[in-house]
């Protein structure tokens, strides 16, 4: 399912704010500097859609865009940015998490995790909440351009080690490159498949 057209609509501080729509979302998430712009401007064919930077803790709103005006995309702020103050880091989570527990438009929440990395406790430690509280996600591993194959292999096998201690059954996990534009077409079919289940 390529996008052929994806908005910005509005920037929120809270899911108060957020579009009165009925139309279902998805939204993107991470630990800061992870690559969310970046993957969402390849999933959107459109360089400047997200705006991305070098210093981490860029998007502090809830952001929607519209996708050919049948689904929303959210770009949530990122987690885990050291650099933040203490009463800012704490503002985002009760923002992320009132988002993921109130909005009931979201139909699935990809997190997203640096491929380069070994198994971040603040990772694990999300996913764990999501499932805990019943709200779907998919796991996107990002740079996947940054390594060789083996590494990229043996990283995210640590990661299912890892998360196979307390999970009995993994959610769907994707791997993308916003360089080279790998996983675009896994992730908008995945997209796809769950608006055609819900009939939209």
């Amino acid at each position: 399912m390529p996008i052929h057209n994806a908005t910005f609509v509005i920037s929120s501080p809270d899911v108060a704010q957020c579009p009165k729509s009925a139309l279902p979302e998805y939204a993107f998430i991470g630990r800061s500097n992870v690559g969310k712009s970046s993957l969402i401007n390849m999933l959107c064919h459109n360089p400047k859609l997200a705006k991305t930077s070098q210093k981490p803790g860029k998007t502090l709103l809830i952001n929607h865009f519209l996708v050919d005006n049948t689904w929303h995309l959210v770009d949530l702020p990122g987690y885990g940015f050291a650099q933040t103050g203490q009463q800012k880091r704490e503002q985002l989570r009760k923002m992320i998490e009132r988002y993921c527990l109130l909005r009931e438009q979201l139909c699935n929440l990809f997190v997203l995790v640096d491929c380069r990395l070994e198994p971040q406790k603040n990772d694990i430690d999300f996913m764990n909440w999501l499932g805990e509280n019943g709200i779907p996600f998919s796991i996107v591993f990002t740079k996947a351009d940054k390594v060789g194959k083996g590494r990229l292999s043996e990283n995210i096998g640590n990661y299912k080690l890892r998360l196979q201690e307390t999970w009995e059954e993994l959610p769907p996990i994707f791997i993308t490159s916003a360089e080279s534009g790998l996983g675009r077409d896994e992730l908008t079919t995945y997209i796809e498949n769950i608006n055609a289940d819900l009939g939209k």
